[in-house]
């Protein structure tokens, strides 16, 4: 079997490195007669709340990368990418780096991604581009902090990373680590993602009134922030709750899909309708 691993916060970053050499640890102990790669594409700069953006990919119809060594991992090829994450995630799975990987593992990234920042995160938007392209995925956040535990978030991203490649179908999963030492977790939860968001509001500008002709918007965060805030208004099973907690959260998410709620039949045929008297008006 095969891993892609990448990130949003550059191939340089720590959470990286720690995953790239949790990685090679795992394809050291495989069992005998099981084979176990991994190959490493990552951005060549931070793409922290790039989402799912592959950027103009049109502009030239070429992307540039760069052969590098992790340390720790240096087994494992590695390639810096200058692409946003998802770009990234494509290129991989699309065969680039030699074969179709099985699964993708994305991280570690450094804060949580819980409540609505999941549609921000480039971290998952990397695991959900591979599964739109049919390769599931696990995304991987630890808990902000001064001191990350990385090495937890690592760990705990294998056990989920071995389920996922057994599973049948496309699988994805966001994994939530508290900033904690592995046994000082509480233990694992599934989590929902909660209604907790990334920015709640915008500072109103110095000296009120009109807006100038060019100042600057001061952004108030909310509960979803990579410090995350208070969990107070939140359910127990919410995944903000549970990693403020100290519990380890496994989240399934899935990508763009159609909406197929019985209630907009109308408003789409009232739709239909009136653009299709425009169209015969016309």
């Amino acid at each position: 079997m095969k891993i892609l691993l990448t990130n949003d916060d550059g191939i340089d970053a720590e959470g990286l490195v720690v995953m790239a050499q949790t990685v090679a640890r795992w394809i050291a102990d495989a069992p005998e007669g099981e084979v176990r790669e991994a190959v490493i594409a990552a951005p060549h700069q931070n793409f922290s709340g790039a989402a799912a953006a592959v950027g103009n990919v049109f502009e030239d119809g070429a992307v540039s990368y760069e052969r590098r060594v992790i340390p720790g991992a240096e087994g494992i090829p590695a390639y810096c990418i200058v692409a946003p994450p998802s770009l990234c995630a494509t290129i991989g799975c699309l065969g680039a780096f030699g074969g179709i990987p099985d699964a993708v593992l994305s991280g570690i990234n450094p804060g949580s991604n819980v409540g609505h920042s999941v549609l921000h995160s480039g971290t998952i938007g990397a695991v959900l581009t591979a599964a739109q392209l049919g390769i599931p995925g696990v995304a991987v956040s630890a808990q902000w902090g001064e001191f990350i535990h990385y090495q937890s978030a690592g760990t705990l991203a294998l056990e989920v990373l071995e389920e996922v490649l057994q599973a049948r179908g496309v699988v994805t999963i966001s994994l939530n680590v508290p900033n904690l030492p592995l046994s000082a977790i509480k233990g694992v939860r599934r989590g929902r993602i909660s209604d907790a968001v990334l920015v709640e509001a915008v500072a109103p500008v110095e000296g009120g009134g009109d807006l100038p002709d060019r100042g600057i918007f001061n952004l108030v965060y909310g509960e979803a922030s990579p410090q995350l805030g208070d969990a107070s208004g939140e359910e127990p099973d919410d995944d903000l709750v549970l990693v403020e907690s100290g519990y380890a959260c496994v989240t399934a998410l899935q990508g763009p899909r159609e909406n197929t709620d019985l209630g907009l039949d109308g408003l789409l045929r009232a739709s239909l309708t009136r653009i299709d008297h425009h169209l015969r008006a016309d």
